[in-house]
């Protein structure tokens, strides 16, 4: 069936242009200055100028002709029902590391949906493998200067990526780089490790090649494979040991020195959970180059403990301490991987507030495996069944990255009321920063007091 032109009007806001021009809801942006609407980069691309011509088709079928005149980059002040203004693409990949194919069936169904699509790296900073890009796609992202992309690389051995991938065309994809480097396209690169796989001589080739798009590539993470409980009949993956681990960090460690030295940066970066599983110090914060892979687990935690740190500073100086009027007893649950910060940083706050009582918990990941540590892919039952009998005072602190964005629904679809309900006690939903932290923590009695 041939898709319908245009784009739905979803909501026009108050005292804009285009309710000026009396555009409504349900009214269908068919063209800007003659041209037709592919996505949102052509909408903000062509919505640009001082005078732009709108062609609108109402519900009845009426179309209007709407010369504009306005500000330049302002916009009409329109949203449309889908905001990406487009289908979302699917990912054409068979990846052997790819988490969604080890997700338990009976599940609600997005969760299941592969996306593959570039458009979403610039909206969202997901990252794509190239391999769903076709050269209309590149020409598009070098016209209107599109930065940064978000890549997927995992090899630069181009056979190995087409094995990875599980697709014929992996290896060939990877020339779309060269393409973007030309056009001075911003590019951040990820790096998902293998064991036996992509690891050892493979990612020590891989990097070496990645060096070569400095410095349009300014970053890769290096990060190693999430693996589920739900890996059958699928490519027999091991994890990484700890001495894995110590070997992944001293080669990473040995490029970023030499890179640093080269160019000012240091470019690789290895994912936090290689220096809890080697039991290595966290790095300090300049080896993290301003934090650019922070959605990767990369410097995550430094970044928690330095704002907490900072936060704490200021908190003694805006009273005196140690004091102890505040009296509470509370409780926070956590991923394994963040526990021991957690600990660690509930323990100083109880030094400075010998009243306070903080339970923290560490809560296995019963519903995928406990190979997975992370507290963003913890379910409200893994949460509930393993803190239903345990003390947990009058508040329980969870991390935002529990639940799904913008709701109070967890992965299982449990919400917080339910857990709220289950457990009898008040759960507060805590952001992602130290000072967001000390702030949950103190309550009513210590709100802004860490600003």
């Amino acid at each position: 069936m041939e898709k319908e032109k245009g784009h739905i009007v979803s909501r026009v806001l108050p005292g804009s242009i285009a309710q000026e021009l009396e555009i409504e809801p349900g009214d269908r942006l068919l063209a800007i200055d003659n041209t037709e609407i592919e996505d949102i980069f052509d909408y903000q691309f062509l919505i640009q100028d001082t005078y732009v011509e709108v062609l609108i088709e109402k519900p009845d079928g009426e179309q209007w002709l709407l010369e504009v005149d306005k500000e330049f980059d302002e916009d009409l002040g329109v949203e449309f029902e889908n905001g990406l203004m487009d289908e979302y693409r699917s990912c054409h990949n068979k990846c052997i590391f790819c988490f969604i194919d080890q997700m338990p069936k009976g599940m609600r169904e997005t969760l299941y949906f592969k996306d593959d699509d570039s458009r979403l790296s610039f909206l969202q900073g997901n990252y794509v493998t190239l391999t769903n890009m076709s050269e209309h796609d590149i020409d598009r992202i070098i016209r209107y200067h599109l930065s940064p992309i978000n890549i997927s690389f995992q090899t630069m051995n181009p056979e190995l990526r087409c094995k990875m991938l599980n697709n014929r065309f992996a290896g060939e994809a990877l020339k779309k780089v060269d393409r973007l480097c030309e056009a001075g396209i911003t590019m951040n690169g990820q790096i998902v490790l293998c064991k036996g796989v992509n690891d050892g001589v493979e990612l020590e080739y891989s990097i070496s090649q990645l060096t070569r798009y400095l410095p349009c590539l300014e970053s890769v993470s290096v990060v190693p494979v999430g693996l589920s409980k739900y890996r059958e009949g699928l490519y027999p993956l091991e994890p990484f040991s700890p001495q894995d681990a110590e070997e992944v960090l001293r080669l990473i460690h040995g490029w970023q020195d030499r890179i640093y030295g080269e160019r000012g940066i240091h470019f690789v970066h290895a994912s936090d959970e290689w220096y809890m599983l080697a039991g290595w110090e966290l790095p300090e914060e300049e080896r993290y180059d301003g934090y650019l892979q922070l959605e990767n687990g990369v410097g995550m935690m430094r970044l928690l403990l330095n704002e907490f740190a900072d936060s704490k500073v200021k908190l003694r100086r805006s009273r005196e301490l140690p004091d102890a009027s505040l009296q509470e007893e509370l409780s926070i649950a956590t991923g394994r991987l963040a526990y021991p910060y957690i600990r660690h940083m509930a323990e100083t706050l109880t030094e400075d507030f010998p009243g306070l009582h903080i339970h923290v918990y560490a809560i296995r990941n019963d519903f995928f495996g406990e190979m997975i540590t992370v507290s963003g892919l913890l379910t409200g039952q893994d949460i509930l069944a393993q803190l239903k009998d345990k003390p947990l005072g009058s508040r329980l602190l969870l991390p935002q990255n529990v639940l799904r964005s913008g709701e109070e629904v967890f992965l299982d679809d449990l919400t917080v009321q339910d857990l709220k309900k289950a457990l009898q006690v008040e759960i507060n939903i805590v952001k992602s920063s130290g000072c967001d932290f000390i702030d949950a923590v103190l309550g009513e009695n210590g709100h802004g007091d860490a600003d």
